[in-house]
C-alpha cells in the first residue's frame, strides 16, 4: 500500500498531537517522528509550529473561514437563501471548529511566554482568533446593506454575539464531567441563529 504524501502525514500527525496533548506541549520533533519523517522535512514544508497549527486548523477542522468567504463571494440578498439559513450554518461551523481547535490552543494559556511567541507569529501571518469575527461581520454589513438585516443592528455585536457563544460551548462542555453539551450542534446552531435574528431582522 502506497504510503500518504509526507505533507500530509506531517499535518495528520500535528493535528492527532495537538488534539491529543495540546499546542503547548506538542513539539515538531514530536510531529516528524509520528509523521516518519524527519524534523529538516518538516521544515521543508513548514516555517514553525505556528505555521503548522494554521494549517491544521484550515485542513482538518471544520472549514468556518472558507464557509464566510463563500458567502461574501456569493453576495449578501442571495434570494436562495435566508440569512437564518446562513447564521445556521455558520453557528454549526463555529460551534463544531471551536469544539475541535479549544483543547489544541487551550494549553497555551499554561505558558504566557509560549503563548506571547506564538501570538506573534501569528500576527505576522496576518491571522488569529479575530478572523472569524470579522469576517462574520463583513457578512452581517452586506446583508444590511440588502436590507436583509437591521439598518440599527450592530453587526459587530451581533457577529461577537453569536461566535462568542459558539466559544463558550466548546470552553463550558470541555470542563464539564461528560464534556458533552446538551444538544446536538445542528439543534444549537438553529437555535442560536433564530435567537440572534430575532434582535437584528428588520422591524415590520
Amino acid at each position: 500500500m502506497d504510503r500518504k504524501p509526507a505533507r500530509v502525514r506531517i499535518v495528520d500527525a500535528a493535528h492527532d498531537l495537538m488534539l491529543d496533548i495540546g499546542l503547548a506541549r506538542t513539539t515538531t520533533k514530536q510531529i516528524a517522528k509520528a509523521a516518519g519523517c524527519s524534523e529538516a522535512a518538516l521544515y521543508k514544508y513548514f516555517a514553525n509550529k505556528e505555521e503548522l497549527f494554521v494549517t491544521v486548523l484550515g485542513e482538518r477542522l471544520p472549514k468556518l473561514g472558507s464557509l464566510l468567504g463563500r458567502l461574501l463571494t456569493e453576495g449578501a440578498g442571495n434570494s436562495s437563501r435566508t440569512v437564518e439559513e446562513n447564521l445556521t450554518d455558520i453557528a454549526r461551523e463555529a460551534a463544531l471548529f471551536y469544539e475541535q481547535s479549544f483543547p489544541m490552543a487551550a494549553s497555551l494559556y499554561a505558558e504566557p511566554q509560549l503563548k506571547r511567541r506564538h501570538e506573534e507569529v501569528m500576527r505576522e501571518m496576518g491571522t488569529g482568533p479575530h478572523r472569524p469575527i470579522q469576517g462574520l461581520d463583513a457578512y452581517l454589513r452586506a446583508e444590511q446593506q440588502a436590507g436583509r438585516i437591521s439598518a440599527e443592528a450592530d453587526t459587530y455585536a451581533a457577529a461577537s454575539l453569536l461566535l462568542g457563544a459558539c466559544a463558550q460551548r466548546a470552553f463550558a462542555y470541555e470542563m464539564s464531567p461528560d464534556r458533552k453539551p446538551p444538544q446536538p450542534a445542528d439543534v444549537f446552531a438553529a437555535g442560536l441563529a433564530r435567537t440572534l435574528l430575532g434582535g437584528i431582522a428588520p422591524r415590520g
